[in-house]
């Protein structure tokens, strides 16, 4: 016997930030056949829309990419820029940037952990649902998400789409009083991101162990954020612009969002790759409310990347107060650079994981070609083949709404820039 039904459920508000999803599941004989993800994104064009502009042009377009992520792209944009150009920043340009991820880092983990993946774990469909049955967490979590913008804002200008990045540095250097002031309130919250790490802990979190790679960039001797260098916790230690001849991207016929491989196989990109990559390199005191949690690290549990991603707001949090302790006023908020004929690589850590970036420039620092890699293209595969097992394991012959939250839950654990769209998964089930 054969079922055949189709599912639908719109959340339209959400759909024009991060696009649509499908996931095709057929099942026979008890066992998976084939199991596709597709996304239909409409085509990007970034890369073809950046040529013949200036270089000074680049960091403002390419924040548009994302309203979620928009320093990821701006820092991976900066960085490849100087790069072409040979350009050194100065060490207050290197901290201010660390500072402004941070604030991506807390505003985006705590988007996702309270909007989009705590309701899955309360029998809420929505966080206004949620919101009900634990209101003072969901206002924890929006007071978080407040503060990852205010930092944000403080160098950017504004939270959403910052200007205030520019190729060399920022284009203002804010005032002594308004880094205490934005310093004191992040101390104040520190209780909040701990408690906020024992929070996600609790949750009933399924029991899942897959077999995969973590790859990240690397930082020597910190957390990374921003790097040269990319790692794996099997042993890959490449400079960033090796990346090419490493992992290759793949066209797959059932979606417009690329598939990308290493070594030929799916790999993992996000804060549960860094962490299980660098987890000894986070101050001590956040290592110690990681490990209370019971959880041991490295772990091959991808729901622990929620948990994951709370110990990075608590490390963001840790250390924006940390660089805003030795905040010092300048009066060379940014470097001067020429341009030249030239290409250049850069790479930072999304919220989600690894966006890479590459430029060719002509003589006038136009753009002749561009490249850009973000992190959900990075772990589709990986999707796909996390699905497989762990409807596997939950058990196929369950009834479809269930095998659909199953389905919805594992996509969610990526928060990929889909993320949004596996709230109206549309799932097709063919049981011969």
């Amino acid at each position: 016997m054969t079922q055949r039904r189709e599912i639908r459920i719109d959340v339209p508000v959400l759909s024009r930030v991060e696009g649509e999803g499908a996931l095709e599941l057929f099942i026979r004989d008890g066992h998976i056949e084939r199991l596709q993800l597709n996304i239909y994104e409409p085509p990007r064009l970034f890369e073809k829309l950046l040529e013949g502009r200036s270089f000074e042009e680049v960091p403002d377009a390419v924040a548009r990419i994302c309203g979620i992520c928009p320093v990821a792209y701006q820092m991976s944009a900066v960085r490849a820029i100087e790069s072409a150009f040979g350009v050194r920043v100065t060490p207050w340009v290197e901290a201010m940037r660390r500072l402004f991820y941070c604030g991506e880092w807390i505003e985006s983990h705590a988007l996702h952990i309270h909007l989009l993946a705590a309701p899955d774990f309360f029998g809420c469909d929505s966080v206004v649902a949620l919101a009900e049955k634990a209101p003072e967490a969901v206002r924890r979590g929006l007071r978080l998400q407040a503060l990852g913008n205010d930092i944000i804002r403080f160098l950017g200008g504004r939270s959403v789409h910052p200007v205030g990045a520019r190729v060399g540095g920022f284009h203002h250097s804010p005032t002594h009083a308004e880094a205490s002031h934005l310093r004191e309130r992040l101390l104040a919250a520190l209780p909040e991101a701990e408690a906020l790490v024992a929070w996600c802990a609790a949750w009933p979190l399924p029991a899942d162990d897959q077999d995969f790679e973590c790859v990240s960039l690397s930082e020597p001797g910190r957390y990374p954020m921003m790097g040269d260098r990319i790692v794996s916790d099997r042993g890959l230690d490449i400079p960033i612009a090796d990346f090419p001849h490493v992992f290759e991207e793949r066209q797959v016929p059932h979606s417009t969002a690329l598939h990308c491989l290493l070594r030929g196989r799916p790999y993992l990109v996000g804060p549960l790759a860094r962490l299980n990559c660098h987890f000894a390199q986070l101050p001590e005191v956040v290592r110690e409310r990681a490990q209370a949690t019971g959880i041991t690290w490295p772990s091959r549990n991808m729901y622990h990347s929620v948990v994951a991603r709370a110990v990075e707001i608590l490390f963001a949090l840790s250390e924006a107060v940390d660089l805003l302790d030795r905040y010092q006023e300048t009066d060379q908020p940014a470097v001067a650079m020429t341009p030249r004929a030239a290409q250049g690589f850069g790479a930072s850590e999304a919220p989600r994981g690894l966006l890479w970036h590459h430029y060719a420039f002509d003589a006038r620092g136009c753009v002749s070609s561009a490249r850009i890699v973000p992190p959900t293209s990075q772990n589709q595969a990986r999707i796909e083949a996390d699905l497989a097992a762990n409807l596997g394991a939950f058990g196929l012959d369950r009834d479809e709404a269930a095998l659909r939250l199953r389905a919805e839950q594992v996509i969610r654990n990526y928060d990929p820039c889909i993320s949004c769209a596996t709230h109206f998964l549309r799932l097709r089930l063919e049981r011969t």
